[in-house]
This record gives structure tokens, C-alpha cells and sequence, in this order.
């Protein structure tokens, strides 16, 4: 098929801009059935805005891993704390004190309960 500058006028700015026979070419090549609706100049800003609101957006695209956009580690250990909620307080009585305290786990009648100062003494930081 032999191509021919075309005139077209530009969607955008409403100029006249030249559809050269190399262009045609190369959107032929590419498998472009449609005539572009903007010049050069309009193309180039379009695409520009488009990059600047995408930037930063997308781990996928920028770090090579699918951004998150469900809330599945929400059932894992420590949900409450990524996800800036408070965790649910259980009232128990310190095994070893007898203090009043509070703990993040249903406590269980067979398993000793510790306020943090007693657990602190019983299970020291290996550091």
C-alpha cells in the first residue's frame, strides 16, 4: 500500500499537523488501524501528564512487586500493628504479683498469665 502526508488537525490544540508517510509506515508496522487525534507537541504533553500522575504510584512497576490492594495480612500476627488499629485487651491477674494487668490474648485458666514487670523477670532479652 503506498502512503501520502496527510493534513489532520489536532484534537487537542485544533493545529494542523502533517500524518507523514514514514509515521504511517511505522503505525502500520506497529498494527495501528487509526489515524492519531493529536500533533507531536499534544502527544508528548499527554503522555508527560500521564507519567507525572502515575509516578510513585505503582510498587509493581517501580520495584518489581504487585502493589497491595487487599487486606489479606490482615489474619496474620501482627495485623493490629500494620494496620494502625488498637488490639483488643483481655483483663487477667499476674501468676506471680497477683497485680491487676491487661494482655493482647484470651487468657487460659491452665497457662500463667504475667504482668509485663514479672514477665520481664522471668523471660530476660538474650541480647
Amino acid at each position: 500500500m503506498a502512503f501520502q502526508d496527510k493534513s489532520l488537525m489536532c484534537s487537542d490544540c485544533g493545529s494542523t499537523f502533517t500524518f507523514s508517510v514514514k509515521e504511517q509506515e511505522q503505525f502500520a508496522e506497529k498494527g495501528y488501524t487509526n489515524v492519531p487525534g493529536r500533533c507531536p507537541a499534544c502527544r508528548q504533553a499527554r503522555k508527560a501528564k500521564r507519567e507525572l500522575e502515575t509516578a510513585g504510584t505503582s510498587s509493581y512497576k517501580n520495584y518489581g512487586t504487585a502493589p497491595r490492594t487487599d487486606r489479606s495480612f490482615q489474619g496474620s500476627r501482627n495485623a493490629s500493628f500494620r494496620t494502625g488499629e488498637r488490639r483488643q485487651m483481655y483483663p487477667a491477674k499476674c501468676a506471680t504479683c497477683g497485680k491487676d494487668t491487661q494482655v493482647p490474648f484470651q487468657p487460659r485458666n491452665d497457662r500463667p498469665v504475667y504482668c509485663s514487670d514479672c514477665y520481664r523477670k522471668t523471660n530476660p532479652v538474650q541480647r
